[in-house]
């Protein structure tokens, strides 16, 4: 394991695992996970030459868990990182990693945070910008109106999502993973039921869980959300008028920074962001990313990039770190 410490910032504690010595690579991961979903990289992001720092996001294992809506905006979180970045690199800036959740924040930190962000790589969800309306108000159009299941939307009314969860962690974590893997159909992010329907209805929890996450995977999770709960976590997705108001004030929403994009070839988010559509996915990133390094599909790939394939995702990322 590596060396944890806690990081005052932004007003909360944040915990960081921390591995070897050299340039700063923040590493923050999505929903549901932890620091531990970046356990593959740490080493040999350590050992290129650089110390490795993956957070526990807030709301999220041993990190502050505040209990308000609105202390999950995005502005919040970016400062969680830019502080982390003063801690344990003061007056230089850091490299930034992000999966999932941890994408739009990294990205958005580039964004609101310039001086403090070197460069810049997200996995799984692409950076567009700013759409017409809060994404709550689209997809209550798109789903919810027409009378269809959306997670997002299962996610607004708190302590629903909370509820369903943390009745069975283990067996809402198994299914969640599963779901979103490329040993699925990924369906989490497509289930074809009515929209008044618990989100775990209708997700499978196999019998033998693939190699990629092992039991001693699933029982660290489970600790760190039993211990944790999902509050926090999903009031991340509460805040979607909050971080749309709030990036309208933003002049210049583009990302400067050296930038990298990587995502599993059967993930279900590339369906969501443009109908799997690559080539114009990419097209409409290079238009807010000006110094777009890469777009990388790894594939046999699910959503859980840097898990599912680790061998393969940290060559691309330490050879984009080297590179820099």
């Amino acid at each position: 394991m590596p060396e944890f410490r806690m990081i005052e910032t932004n007003g909360i504690k944040v915990r960081a695992a921390i591995e070897g010595s050299g340039p700063l690579v923040v590493m923050v991961h999505g929903f549901p996970e932890s620091w531990y979903s970046w356990r593959h990289q740490m080493k040999p992001i350590a050992d290129a030459g650089f110390t490795a720092c993956a957070i526990d996001v807030r709301g999220y294992g041993g990190s502050d868990k505040p209990q308000a809506v609105e202390a999950y905006a995005m502005k919040e979180m970016t400062a969680d990182v830019a502080g982390v970045i003063d801690a344990l690199s003061p007056g230089k800036p850091a490299v930034l990693m992000g999966h999932d959740w941890g994408a739009p924040i990294v990205w958005h930190t580039a964004v609101l945070h310039p001086s403090k962000v070197r460069a810049v790589a997200g996995l799984s969800v692409p950076y567009f910008d700013r759409p017409p309306a809060p994404l709550n108000q689209i997809f209550k159009m798109m789903y919810t109106d027409q009378g269809k299941f959306f997670y997002m939307a299962y996610f607004q009314n708190e302590g629903v999502a909370e509820a369903e969860f943390e009745a069975d962690v283990r067996g809402a974590l198994r299914r969640l993973y599963f779901a979103s893997s490329a040993n699925s159909d990924g369906r989490w992010g497509n289930l074809h039921k009515p929209a008044d329907e618990p989100m775990l209805k209708g997700l499978d929890d196999p019998k033998q869980f693939p190699a990629w996450l092992s039991d001693a995977d699933i029982d660290y999770y489970v600790n760190e959300f039993e211990k944790s709960g999902f509050r926090g976590p999903i009031n991340r997705y509460r805040n979607f008028e909050r971080d749309w108001a709030m990036m309208g004030g933003v002049e210049d929403r583009r990302i400067h920074q050296p930038s990298l994009f990587v995502a599993g070839a059967q993930d279900m988010v590339l369906k969501m962001f443009g109908d799997g559509d690559i080539a114009a996915m990419t097209e409409r990133m290079n238009e807010m990313m000006p110094n777009l390094q890469g777009v990388h599909l790894v594939e046999n790939c699910g959503h859980w990039t840097q898990q599912e394939t680790p061998a393969e995702t940290t060559r691309i990322l330490v050879d984009w770190l080297k590179a820099l």
